[in-house]
């Protein structure tokens, strides 16, 4: 039987296959050696497999010769334990089951967030878009933060020599009303446990929330229900209260941001990434997102001279774990309840 190790492995054996799960979407790969271009295949809708262990046999090892001995996964949700749910999708994956069925010879679990942090350090230049002012510090803690199907956030702690990421749950953080505006637009927010979090406004659903809450401010009737409708209606400048959408959730996601760059004095940088960043980039209010990252006073001048980048790389999670499949002793992953091994 397949057992536990508390242990992070020096090496792991190639090939290795590399999945990032999330709620929506499932991207996969196999490392096949320590230098050579990963072997990637097109992302999958999750809702179109019934298990991971299904899409895994029919998308990936159906369609190539290579037999991955390691996977190293990063899944959206908790990740201990021998049956990890994941938050906001169907599949259940169960590393001992995987090992058998699949002949692997360890099974790393990552959360996805990990997975995002552990990206920022093998992205070149071209995969970002800086957001303002400010300078990187190298070798300086980071934060992530992903707007998606919720709103994801993770810090990168560097201490010892090495990179150390660190998940959490940032962004179910308290988000208030501060301007005259906000003060109009929040009673109409729809809340969890009667309060406004970020992710109630920052990602897909809290887009749609944020643009019924301003069309009821305006005294009128919303026009949408989809964030992909918002998002088309801003970019096309045919309905206003979408405009002004973007425009807030711009300045309230500086806002979370501010606050978390200030929780992990994130000198290193502060970096987006998540579906929604993606898609509302073109139309994305920079200055008023500065403007709200840099409202942090009585430490505006620390935070000023923090950088905050857009990643562009449409599969950062993959090459962050591919770093760490790669080289695990470059980071400092614990993986506790998250090794298996074949015995």
């Amino acid at each position: 039987m397949p057992s536990h190790s508390h242990v992070s492995p020096t090496a792991l054996p190639f090939p290795i296959l590399i999945a990032d799960i999330g709620g929506t979407n499932a991207r996969f790969s196999i490392v096949v050696d320590s230098y050579a271009e990963p072997k990637t295949f097109e992302p999958i809708k999750t809702k179109d497999y019934p298990s991971l262990d299904a899409a895994i046999q029919s998308h990936v090892l159906d369609r190539t010769s290579l037999l991955p001995r390691a996977a190293v996964l990063a899944v959206a949700g908790p990740t201990d334990g021998d049956e990890i749910d994941l938050t906001n999708n169907h599949w259940v994956v169960k590393p001992e089951q995987m090992i058998e069925q699949f002949g692997l010879q360890n099974i790393i679990v990552l959360n996805d967030y990990e997975a995002q942090a552990l990206a920022i350090v093998a992205l070149e230049d071209e995969h970002l878009k800086k957001l303002g002012n400010g300078e990187k510090a190298e070798r300086s803690n980071c934060v992530i933060l992903g707007p998606g199907t919720g709103l994801g956030m993770a810090g990168l702690i560097h201490a010892a020599n090495t990179w150390i990421p660190v998940a959490g749950e940032g962004g179910h953080i308290d988000l208030g009303p501060q301007t005259d505006r906000d003060l109009e637009i929040f009673p109409h927010l729809e809340r969890i446990g009667g309060r406004v979090t970020g992710e109630q406004i920052l990602c897909g659903r809290g887009l749609v929330n944020l643009y019924q809450a301003v069309a009821k401010a305006n005294g009128k009737e919303p026009q949408f229900t989809t964030p992909e409708d918002v998002t088309a209606a801003a970019k096309d400048k045919s309905d206003p209260v979408a405009v002004e959408t973007i425009s807030l959730f711009s300045e309230y996601l500086g806002r979370v941001a501010g606050d978390l760059a200030l929780i992990f004095m994130a000198k290193g940088g502060v970096y987006l990434t998540g579906g929604i960043t993606q898609k509302i980039l073109s139309i994305f209010d920079e200055e008023r997102f500065r403007a709200a990252f840099e409202n942090k006073a009585p430490h505006s001048e620390i935070i000023s001279a923090m950088p905050t980048f857009a990643i562009l790389h449409e599969q950062a999670p993959l090459a962050g774990l591919t770093a760490y499949a790669r080289t695990p002793v470059r980071f400092g992953v614990s993986l506790d309840r998250r090794h298996w091994c074949a015995e």
